[in-house]
């Protein structure tokens, strides 16, 4: 049996992995910040689980219970990296610039390192994380489009090391567009995609060791067009019409 460990299993996608996994019959690693969802979720799965309380925003702290989770499972063939955070407000505080730089980038790079070097180690694994289609270019949310594209970007050099030692390491960067979970806010969300089916096309992009994936497949268009737009155009296309200022002088 496949072992697997979700780092963010409380909600959203990550909770639609879990289930999703748990009947294809993974023993699971379920990590999360919120114990009380995350002992409802292990209860919710009759496949064998093991919990961990884990915040990935205190990177040190998150290795050594990470490694131990390991230990607990008596290893583990992938390390699924869905724990993110994102903030937007109006206000632009560098509370939230910050806090979203904490999970995505230290605590996304403290576990991802480590699942490198235990699979080094193990001599064979795989590590996929959920990035965004928003990591292709920049955006009003400035801090998550840039965290995003960090993790896109180290988990292709993951893959570079990884290529380069020989070592049987498989990485998988998940892309979702608009999924329907709390991240996604507002109303008239383009294309916006069940959880349970992305959490379905995920596991099957990870079971076939895709490198880049788009979710839901169609996103794949989009990611084109982002990507060969001028920045102008594309700055239009996304911002519309340029606000007039107030301010007097």
């Amino acid at each position: 049996m496949k072992k697997a460990i979700i780092i963010g299993a409380t909600s959203g996608i990550g909770k639609a992995l879990a289930i999703n996994m748990a009947q294809q019959g993974y023993i699971l690693g379920l990590t999360g910040r919120r114990e009380a969802m995350l002992a409802s979720l292990q209860q919710s799965i009759t496949s064998k689980t093991y919990m961990c309380v884990m915040d990935i925003s205190t990177p040190h702290n998150a290795v050594e219970k990470f490694e131990q989770l390991i230990e607990n499972m008596q290893g583990v063939d992938l390390v699924l990296i869905n724990a993110g955070t994102g903030s937007c407000e109006p206000d632009f505080p560098l509370e939230g610039e910050l806090n979203t730089i904490a999970v995505n980038v230290s605590g996304f790079t403290a576990i991802a390192n480590a699942a490198y070097h235990y699979f080094t180690k193990q001599g064979h694994g795989h590590i996929a994380a959920t990035s965004s289609i928003m990591a292709l270019r920049g955006g009003p949310c400035p801090s998550y489009n840039a965290s995003k594209a960090y993790m896109s970007n180290y988990l292709e050099g993951l893959y570079c090391r990884a290529y380069k030692a020989g070592l049987d390491i498989s990485v998988t960067d998940i892309r979702p567009g608009f999924v329907d979970t709390q991240m996604a806010k507002g109303d008239g969300i383009f294309w916006l995609a069940p959880v349970e089916k992305a959490a379905v096309q995920i596991l099957t992009a990870i079971e076939q060791k895709k490198r880049v994936v788009y979710i839901t497949k169609r996103w794949r268009l989009i990611a084109i067009l982002m990507q060969i737009l001028p920045f102008s155009a594309f700055v239009r296309l996304m911002m519309g019409n340029k606000q007039k200022s107030t301010k007097t002088y």
